[in-house]
């Protein structure tokens, strides 16, 4: 996946659609104050410089789904793993809830389910019928709407490139996401991952992330 900061507006598009997309639980202000709030992806937002010259700065962060995920090798019951396809992914019946995973991932984008979890009557109906629902005591992330993926590539057909997409990336007003296949240098996502604008978020430390940002372009520079 590529992130073009350039067009991230920060409207949050993403970070609903992935919540309905795949049955998160509505966060109320109280899981946010108690930092047990579950989203698959957040927007950060910084500040840069000082009164009045202020800029506000965003950073979309989900899961990097690191070709050298420091969390996959400390799970003890191996319940998660580097798929053929470059996904890390998550078995729920295998987690036995260590949080060593969440622990090891320099992003953060692991979360731990304190509760059950809990929707408003008028929303059970609503739920993805696609996507478990995650139950108290294990690990979750994001898994780039594997669902989408196995239905579109069921039977081993071919599949052309942005006929699907995760549901952040299809929310994207902007089309700040792009989402694909990096093994085809034709797809969209191979070209601007070779965009001179783009970086890793803790390059540095080797985890090898298969997310790429595009950094955001200072007219005035």
């Amino acid at each position: 996946m590529v992130i073009d900061l350039d067009r991230c507006t920060a409207c949050q598009a993403c970070v609903i659609a992935c919540q309905s997309e795949n049955n998160i639980p509505i966060n109320q202000e109280s899981t946010f104050l108690e930092g047990r709030a579950i989203e698959w992806i957040r927007i950060e937002r910084y500040w840069e410089g000082t009164y009045p010259n202020v800029k506000a700065r965003f950073l979309p962060m989900l899961c990097q789904h690191c070709d050298n995920a420091p969390c996959e090798s400390v799970c003890p019951v191996y319940a998660t793993y580097h798929n053929n396809e470059g996904l890390n992914v998550q078995v729920y019946n295998r987690c036995v809830g260590t949080r060593f995973c969440g622990n090891n991932c320099p992003y953060h984008a692991r979360l731990f389910n304190y509760w059950e979890p809990v929707w408003p009557e008028e929303l059970k109906n609503q739920l993805n019928p696609d996507v478990t629902v995650r139950s108290r005591g294990i690990m979750e992330k994001c898994t780039m709407c594997i669902q989408r993926i196995r239905r579109a590539t069921r039977g081993g057909k071919e599949v052309a490139d942005q006929s699907f997409n995760p549901a952040c990336v299809q929310a994207c007003p902007t089309d700040a996401m792009v989402f694909g296949d990096l093994n085809n240098s034709q797809t969209q996502v191979s070209k601007k991952w070779e965009d001179e604008r783009g970086y890793r978020v803790l390059e540095v430390l080797g985890t090898n992330p298969s997310v790429k940002y595009l950094k955001q372009v200072e007219v005035d520079a």
